[in-house]
């Protein structure tokens, strides 16, 4: 995909680059620890059979991620 959108959009398989987040308080400092600060890489690898939660790569690690929090992350393809 080009241009901006949120993570919870991105197709398995596919990567991107995180550009902000949204949200704020513990969540935006929950995923900042986790590693979703500008400029990393995300890799979607597997969503659920329901398509919630989603497993993502990011720094060497892999992370589920409800779809109500990866709303919150924006990104670029």
């Amino acid at each position: 995909m080009k241009g901006t959108y949120r993570l919870s959009g991105l197709r398995e398989g596919e990567d991107c680059r995180v550009c902000r987040l949204l949200c704020r308080g513990r969540l935006r400092n929950r995923l900042s620890d986790l590693g979703f600060i500008p400029g990393v890489r995300v890799v979607c690898l597997k969503k659920s059979f329901s398509g919630d939660p989603v497993a993502y790569k990011i720094c060497g690690t892999v992370i589920a991620l409800r779809n109500s929090d990866a709303d919150d992350i924006i990104v670029s393809g």
